[in-house]
């Protein structure tokens, strides 16, 4: 409902993008403290990153939310200063606020109505640790945190002359580099008081002349405003070393001008402030520069990366437009698989000029391809930290004490699985406070911390990414797990279960092992719902126990959801296409390779050990048994979990890379169909999902896959 015409609404969307950046650097900061860490830059980075969500919210006037960060920020300024000690207690009241922070920011972006008195606890526990501290500096709103002395407070009311500034503004070329506009900055400036604007064009030069990407105007600004210097700075905080800015209050010559690139050193301590007459004393003589004359080279060196990396050049884009670049490539490698199949029916020489042009084509095609897929890949550091959220609550609500562990966190992922995996994460998370980790009392009994940890890591692997969630509790108690799916009838009575296949229990609707409903477990609805939205994803869980030691749950997921590299087989006369990541080899059999273990239960010799044999004309309902698999062409696959089999098919076309394309609601979900494709002459074909396939085999089929591989033995 913004406003498209309107240049605020496009700063405040802004702003709100910059919140979540400075959230991510909070929890970091927050979490490296929580570690043990005292570096001082650390501790500044978590008060910055306050500090600034709190200029920002003043800009747009978000009332609720400049409350509760200046009261935030106070408290931090006192960790900073060295006047309070960050220890566990306080540390646990940090990570609250930072939360509740994050809520104010969300409800104010997507303009909820906030609570006046949500956060009253918080603030009460945050100025439990500022002692006697007066209530109207807690509402305060005018943006002088940084000591204007009570006794001024009257004066202040009275602006018979507000102070006037005389600012003289040049912005530098990377200003403009780093995606900052003057526009925005002379804006918010205007807004703090009463601004009379001149743009200084002297230094244009001729037309001849000119450099597109050199700045040539500066402007000066006389400013009358009932603000402190500092605030003034304020709104040139996120330019600071980009531009040249002077700051002359006219009606005191006790204040002197400062350049911003002194700010830094300033700004990191208030304190100084007050006393800006110092820094020219200080520069004057130059005492300071045989420090860094004793090392040259690393004060110039670390220059220009401060510069490169620091603001690192993000270009924000709409996501609408990357999807639609993402669909054109998609085309893009249709057309040129269409391409390529036309000029194989030619008959050409595979040396001739037009196929190693193709050949050229299809590599600029992947390169394109990948490229764009990098756009869309995002770090799961964002989701990772919204579940350390999660730990904090649910770990509260049981009360237990739980540590969130995360690995990984720079592991890239499409921004589609990013966004669908946070529910089915938030279940696991809930479900390993809850059930997986021992109370307290059971934890000391059993001579284990009475911090319980949960591990959380991300890693890519043949292809996919692996997203794991361990906890060190008591693991899976299966004779009870067998026991409640026996008494709800999911289960025969006289049934045999593996390990493996009593761990897939906790998948089913309705199951639950809690004896007793709470707010986090006892409903039955949870585990089945992270497999569903897995499944939907086209990845696959799979659960590993030890009892005593722990639980893990690993989910293998895509890279991304708009491509495939594929083998593509035909099986009675359709065309199928398989991941190719699976496929470790292909065999022909021969008359003595396969065995009968029952009707219809083969198993194939595979270098000295049998590996189950399936036919995917049969198990998809194409056709009939064979009368013979002797010179059959069979694909033997491979897991992530290890298991092996064996597909039987009738041949192979090509291997290629292949454009998804999922298959909505009004289709029938087929077991081991995970999506379409279209090939080069314009053919629809299905993409199978080894895994499923499997799955569907059935039960005894199932377990029989899933055992270790046997050995042969003589016969």
């Amino acid at each position: 409902m913004n406003d498209t015409n309107d240049p605020m609404a496009e700063i405040r969307a802004s702003f709100f993008i910059e919140c979540e950046e400075l959230l991510e650097a909070l929890q970091d900061g927050l979490q490296q403290m929580d570690d043990g860490s005292d570096d001082p830059e650390t501790i500044n980075i978590v008060f910055r990153a306050v500090h600034s969500i709190k200029g920002g919210a003043g800009a747009f006037g978000l009332e609720d939310l400049v409350r509760f960060a200046h009261r935030y920020e106070t408290v931090l300024d006192e960790v900073r200063s060295g006047k309070l000690t960050a220890d566990a207690e306080a540390m646990k009241v940090f990570f609250q606020a930072a939360d509740h922070l994050s809520d104010l920011v969300r409800m104010c972006r997507d303009g909820q109505d906030i609570d006046p008195n949500g956060g009253d606890n918080l603030i009460a526990a945050l100025n439990a640790f500022l002692g006697d501290t007066e209530e109207e500096e807690v509402t305060a709103e005018d943006f002088q945190p940084l000591g204007v002395m009570t006794l001024d407070l009257p004066d202040l009311d009275a602006p018979a002359s507000p102070p006037e500034y005389e600012i003289l503004f040049k912005p530098g070329q990377e200003l403009f580099t780093t995606g900052n506009e003057p526009q925005t900055l002379l804006r918010n400036l205007a807004a703090l008081g009463t601004a009379q604007v001149r743009c200084d064009r002297g230094d244009l030069p001729d037309l001849s002349s000119l450099a597109p990407e050199t700045p040539y105007f500066s402007w000066n600004i006389t400013l009358q405003a009932e603000v402190m210097e500092d605030e003034i700075r304020e709104v040139f905080e996120f330019v600071d070393g980009l531009c040249e800015l002077t700051i002359t209050r006219l009606d005191d010559d006790a204040e002197s001008t400062s350049a911003l690139p002194d700010l830094p050193a300033v700004a990191e301590e208030s304190e100084p402030e007050p006393t800006p007459a110092a820094a020219p004393v200080e520069l004057a003589p130059e005492p300071a520069p045989p420090k860094p004359v004793a090392k040259p080279e690393p004060s110039s060196d670390a220059a220009p990366p401060a510069k490169t990396a620091g603001p690192k050049s993000v270009v924000r884009v709409d996501l609408e437009r990357i999807e639609r670049l993402v669909n054109l490539v998609g085309e893009l490698v249709i057309n040129q698989a269409m391409l390529a199949q036309s000029l194989d029916q030619a008959g050409l020489s595979p040396h001739s000029d037009a196929m190693n042009g193709l050949e050229e084509f299809q590599r600029l095609t992947r390169d394109i391809q990948d490229s764009v897929m990098m756009i869309r890949a995002q770090p799961v550091k964002s989701l990772f930290q919204r579940m350390s959220r999660i730990v904090r609550e649910a770990s509260a609500a049981v009360q237990k004490d739980v540590r969130l562990i995360t690995e990984g966190e720079a592991t890239e992922v499409d921004k589609t699985v990013i966004e669908r995996l946070a529910d089915p994460l938030t279940h696991m998370i809930r479900n390993a406070v809850d059930h997986g980790l021992e109370s307290t009392a059971d934890r000391k009994e059993a001579g284990k911390e009475t911090t319980g940890h949960v591990r959380l890591s991300a890693a890519h692997r043949s292809g996919r990414v692996i997203i794991e969630v361990s906890d060190d509790g008591g693991g899976i108690n299966r004779d009870k797990v067998l026991g409640i799916a026996k008494s709800k009838g999911l289960v025969p009575q006289d049934a045999s279960l593996t390990d493996g296949e009593i761990d897939n229990l906790l998948f089913l609707p309705g199951f639950s092992t809690a004896s007793q409903v709470s707010d986090l477990s006892g409903r039955g609805v949870g585990m089945d719902v992270v497999k569903t939205s897995i499944q939907q994803l086209g990845g696959r869980i799979a659960i590993t126990s030890e009892r005593g030691k722990g639980t893990t749950f690993s989910i293998s997921l895509p890279l991304t959801l708009a491509v495939l590299d594929g083998m593509v087989v035909n099986v009675a006369g359709e065309t199928l296409v398989l991941p190719l990541n699976v496929v470790e080899e292909t065999l022909s059999l021969g008359p003595e390779d396969v065995q009968m273990l029952r009707p219809g239960h083969n198993v194939v010799r595979v270098r000295g050990g049998f590996v189950p044999l399936y036919d995917l004309g049969i198990m998809l309902g194409y056709r009939g048994a064979r009368d013979t698999l002797a010179g059959a062409i069979v694909l033997l696959i491979s897991l992530e979990d290890g298991t092996r089999a064996a597909l039987v098919i009738d041949g192979i076309q090509d291997q290629r890379q292949v454009v998804i394309k999922g298959l909505d609601d009004s289709f029938y979900r087929a077991p081991g169909i995970a999506a379409a494709t279209i090939l080069g002459d314009g053919q629809i074909a299905l993409i199978l999902d080894p895994a499923d396939i499997i799955a569907a085999a059935g039960p005894m089929r199932h377990a029989e896959l899933a055992r270790p591989e046997r050995k042969a033995v003589n016969e």
